[in-house]
Protein backbone atom coordinates (compact mmCIF):
# COMPACT_ATOMS: atom_id res chain seq x y z
CA UNK A 1 0.00 0.00 0.00
CA UNK A 2 1.08 3.56 -1.07
CA UNK A 3 -0.14 6.09 0.58
CA UNK A 4 0.99 10.44 0.40
CA UNK A 5 4.39 10.99 1.97
CA UNK A 6 4.08 13.74 4.68
CA UNK A 7 6.51 13.30 7.64
CA UNK A 8 5.90 15.02 10.85
CA UNK A 9 8.08 16.83 13.53
CA UNK A 10 6.40 14.34 16.19
CA UNK A 11 8.26 11.00 14.25
CA UNK A 12 11.45 13.22 13.17
CA UNK A 13 11.77 16.05 15.73
CA UNK A 14 15.33 16.61 14.84
CA UNK A 15 15.99 15.37 11.15
CA UNK A 16 19.65 15.43 9.94
CA UNK A 17 18.46 16.64 6.72
CA UNK A 18 15.11 18.52 5.75
CA UNK A 19 14.08 19.11 2.47
CA UNK A 20 10.65 21.35 1.88
CA UNK A 21 8.74 22.14 -1.03
CA UNK A 22 11.82 21.67 -3.28
CA UNK A 23 11.09 21.98 -6.74
CA UNK A 24 12.95 21.69 -10.17
CA UNK A 25 12.05 23.25 -13.40
CA UNK A 26 14.12 22.99 -16.98
CA UNK A 27 13.69 24.47 -20.15
CA UNK A 28 12.70 22.29 -23.38
CA UNK A 29 11.88 23.19 -26.98
CA UNK A 30 8.43 22.18 -25.82
CA UNK A 31 8.16 23.98 -22.56
CA UNK A 32 9.13 24.48 -19.29
CA UNK A 33 9.92 20.55 -17.80
CA UNK A 34 8.61 20.29 -14.52
CA UNK A 35 10.83 17.06 -12.78
CA UNK A 36 10.69 17.74 -9.16
CA UNK A 37 7.03 19.14 -7.88
CA UNK A 38 7.25 20.17 -4.28
CA UNK A 39 9.32 17.54 -2.49
CA UNK A 40 9.28 17.18 0.96
CA UNK A 41 11.37 14.76 2.55
CA UNK A 42 13.45 14.13 6.57
CA UNK A 43 16.28 11.85 7.27
CA UNK A 44 17.50 11.27 10.67
CA UNK A 45 21.15 10.66 12.10
CA UNK A 46 21.99 7.55 10.71
CA UNK A 47 18.55 6.08 9.06
CA UNK A 48 18.86 4.29 6.26
CA UNK A 49 16.20 5.58 3.14
CA UNK A 50 15.93 4.02 0.08
CA UNK A 51 14.18 6.07 -3.01
CA UNK A 52 12.85 3.93 -6.01
CA UNK A 53 11.42 4.70 -8.94
CA UNK A 54 12.18 4.29 -12.45
CA UNK A 55 14.66 5.70 -14.85
CA UNK A 56 13.69 9.67 -15.54
CA UNK A 57 11.57 10.20 -12.36
CA UNK A 58 13.70 12.30 -11.08
CA UNK A 59 16.11 10.35 -8.27
CA UNK A 60 18.68 11.34 -9.45
CA UNK A 61 17.82 15.03 -9.76
CA UNK A 62 16.59 14.97 -6.36
CA UNK A 63 20.32 13.72 -5.20
CA UNK A 64 22.16 16.00 -7.02
CA UNK A 65 20.10 18.54 -5.55
CA UNK A 66 20.56 17.60 -2.55
CA UNK A 67 24.75 16.96 -2.91
CA UNK A 68 24.81 20.36 -4.06
CA UNK A 69 25.51 19.62 -7.53
CA UNK A 70 22.98 20.98 -9.16
CA UNK A 71 20.67 24.18 -8.32
CA UNK A 72 16.76 24.00 -7.24
CA UNK A 73 14.40 26.32 -8.95
CA UNK A 74 12.61 26.98 -5.63
CA UNK A 75 12.33 25.22 -2.46
CA UNK A 76 14.81 24.68 1.04
CA UNK A 77 17.42 21.73 2.03
CA UNK A 78 18.79 22.27 5.28
CA UNK A 79 21.84 19.68 6.85
CA UNK A 80 22.03 19.72 10.31
CA UNK A 81 20.50 22.75 10.26
CA UNK A 82 22.17 24.55 7.80
CA UNK A 83 20.36 26.00 4.65
CA UNK A 84 22.37 25.06 1.83
CA UNK A 85 20.31 25.35 -0.92
CA UNK A 86 21.03 28.80 -2.17
CA UNK A 87 24.33 28.03 -0.35
CA UNK A 88 27.70 29.66 -2.83
CA UNK A 89 29.51 27.23 -4.38
CA UNK A 90 32.73 27.36 -1.58
CA UNK A 91 30.10 26.53 1.24
CA UNK A 92 28.74 23.71 -0.80
CA UNK A 93 32.06 22.56 -1.95
CA UNK A 94 33.05 22.31 1.49
CA UNK A 95 30.40 20.72 2.55
CA UNK A 96 30.84 17.81 -0.33
CA UNK A 97 34.42 17.20 1.19
CA UNK A 98 33.44 17.43 4.96
CA UNK A 99 29.38 16.51 5.63
CA UNK A 100 28.35 14.34 2.48
CA UNK A 101 30.07 11.60 1.04
CA UNK A 102 28.85 10.22 -2.67
CA UNK A 103 29.15 6.97 -4.32
CA UNK A 104 28.02 7.13 -7.78
CA UNK A 105 26.95 4.40 -10.28
CA UNK A 106 30.17 4.80 -12.39
CA UNK A 107 32.74 5.10 -9.38
CA UNK A 108 34.17 8.29 -11.17
CA UNK A 109 37.68 7.75 -9.99
CA UNK A 110 40.88 9.45 -11.18
CA UNK A 111 42.54 7.21 -13.86
CA UNK A 112 46.16 8.59 -13.19
CA UNK A 113 45.79 7.44 -9.04
CA UNK A 114 46.33 4.35 -7.12
CA UNK A 115 43.78 3.90 -4.62
CA UNK A 116 45.66 5.48 -2.11
CA UNK A 117 46.29 8.27 -4.18
CA UNK A 118 42.10 8.53 -4.96
CA UNK A 119 41.08 8.11 -0.87
CA UNK A 120 43.45 10.59 0.01
CA UNK A 121 43.16 13.45 -2.15
CA UNK A 122 40.00 14.56 -1.03
CA UNK A 123 40.89 14.40 2.83
CA UNK A 124 43.99 16.17 1.71
CA UNK A 125 42.06 18.83 -0.38
CA UNK A 126 39.69 19.32 2.99
CA UNK A 127 42.96 19.97 5.39
CA UNK A 128 43.08 16.58 7.13
CA UNK A 129 46.99 16.40 8.50
CA UNK A 130 47.30 12.48 8.61
CA UNK A 131 45.20 12.04 4.84
CA UNK A 132 47.45 9.25 3.98
CA UNK A 133 47.05 7.13 7.04
CA UNK A 134 42.91 8.10 7.32
CA UNK A 135 43.08 6.83 3.62
CA UNK A 136 44.70 3.45 4.13
CA UNK A 137 42.37 2.91 7.15
CA UNK A 138 38.80 3.46 4.87
CA UNK A 139 40.78 0.83 1.96
CA UNK A 140 41.29 -1.80 4.96
CA UNK A 141 37.91 -1.33 6.53
CA UNK A 142 36.29 -2.25 2.59
CA UNK A 143 39.20 -5.07 2.48
CA UNK A 144 41.48 -3.40 -0.29
CA UNK A 145 45.16 -3.14 1.78
CA UNK A 146 46.24 -5.45 -0.88
CA UNK A 147 45.40 -2.79 -3.66
CA UNK A 148 46.46 0.38 -2.09
CA UNK A 149 49.00 0.88 -5.19
CA UNK A 150 47.34 -0.04 -7.74
CA UNK A 151 45.52 2.11 -10.64
CA UNK A 152 41.85 2.07 -11.74
CA UNK A 153 42.03 0.37 -14.41
CA UNK A 154 44.06 -2.48 -12.82
CA UNK A 155 40.48 -3.12 -10.05
CA UNK A 156 37.82 -4.98 -11.26
CA UNK A 157 34.56 -2.99 -11.14
CA UNK A 158 33.62 -4.48 -7.64
CA UNK A 159 36.95 -3.34 -6.62
CA UNK A 160 36.77 0.33 -7.97
CA UNK A 161 33.44 0.65 -6.50
CA UNK A 162 34.69 -0.19 -3.23
CA UNK A 163 37.60 2.50 -3.75
CA UNK A 164 34.60 4.88 -4.40
CA UNK A 165 33.18 3.77 -0.82
CA UNK A 166 36.63 4.51 0.61
CA UNK A 167 36.70 7.88 -1.11
CA UNK A 168 33.38 8.59 0.27
CA UNK A 169 33.35 7.12 4.00
CA UNK A 170 37.04 8.21 5.03
CA UNK A 171 35.84 11.85 6.16
CA UNK A 172 33.16 10.00 8.44
CA UNK A 173 30.47 12.07 7.00
CA UNK A 174 27.33 12.78 8.24
CA UNK A 175 25.32 11.92 5.10
CA UNK A 176 26.16 9.41 2.51
CA UNK A 177 24.56 9.38 -0.94
CA UNK A 178 24.55 6.65 -3.30
CA UNK A 179 22.91 6.54 -6.64
CA UNK A 180 22.41 3.09 -8.31
CA UNK A 181 25.91 1.83 -6.48
CA UNK A 182 25.45 -1.70 -8.21
CA UNK A 183 24.20 -0.41 -11.49
CA UNK A 184 27.38 -1.21 -13.25
CA UNK A 185 28.05 -4.39 -11.38
CA UNK A 186 26.73 -7.98 -11.64
CA UNK A 187 24.24 -9.32 -9.08
CA UNK A 188 27.12 -11.43 -7.01
CA UNK A 189 29.49 -8.47 -7.37
CA UNK A 190 27.23 -5.93 -6.60
CA UNK A 191 25.66 -7.75 -3.33
CA UNK A 192 29.40 -8.07 -1.95
CA UNK A 193 29.96 -4.43 -3.07
CA UNK A 194 26.34 -3.17 -0.96
CA UNK A 195 27.53 -5.88 1.95
CA UNK A 196 30.33 -3.24 2.45
CA UNK A 197 28.13 -0.06 2.37
CA UNK A 198 26.16 -1.15 4.48
CA UNK A 199 28.53 -1.83 6.86
CA UNK A 200 30.57 0.80 6.62
CA UNK A 201 27.13 2.94 6.90
CA UNK A 202 26.42 1.37 10.37
CA UNK A 203 29.96 1.44 11.68
CA UNK A 204 30.44 5.29 11.23
CA UNK A 205 26.76 6.29 11.90
CA UNK A 206 26.16 8.03 8.86
CA UNK A 207 22.59 8.51 7.39
CA UNK A 208 22.53 6.74 3.92
CA UNK A 209 20.35 8.01 1.04
CA UNK A 210 20.24 5.20 -1.31
CA UNK A 211 18.66 5.88 -5.13
CA UNK A 212 17.97 2.35 -6.59
CA UNK A 213 15.31 1.15 -8.87
CA UNK A 214 15.83 -2.49 -6.90
CA UNK A 215 13.06 -3.27 -4.40
CA UNK A 216 15.45 -6.12 -2.94
CA UNK A 217 18.11 -3.81 -2.49
CA UNK A 218 15.62 -0.89 -1.06
CA UNK A 219 14.11 -3.36 1.31
CA UNK A 220 17.38 -3.45 3.11
CA UNK A 221 17.46 0.39 4.06
CA UNK A 222 14.69 1.28 7.46
CA UNK A 223 12.75 2.59 5.29
CA UNK A 224 10.97 3.45 1.84
CA UNK A 225 9.90 6.16 -0.52
CA UNK A 226 8.59 6.40 -3.91
CA UNK A 227 8.92 9.02 -6.54
CA UNK A 228 6.19 9.07 -8.57
CA UNK A 229 5.30 12.91 -10.85
CA UNK A 230 7.84 14.67 -9.24
CA UNK A 231 7.01 14.06 -5.87
CA UNK A 232 7.68 11.13 -2.84
CA UNK A 233 5.57 9.14 -1.98
CA UNK A 234 6.44 6.94 1.34
CA UNK A 235 6.31 3.22 0.78
CA UNK A 236 4.45 1.67 4.55
CA UNK A 237 5.53 -1.44 6.01
CA UNK A 238 2.79 -4.44 4.04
Amino acid sequence: MVEPFSPTQAERPVPLLRVRDLRLTVPSPAGAVNILRGVDLDVGAGESLAILGPSGSGKTSLMMLIAGLERASAGSIALAGQEIAAAPEPVLAALRLRRIGIVFQSFHLMPALDALENVALPLALAGHADASATARAALAAVGLSHRLTHLPGQLSGGEQQRVAIARAMAPRPALLLADEPTGNLDQETGAAVMDTLFARQRDSGAALLLITHDPALAARCARQVRMAEGTLREVLPA
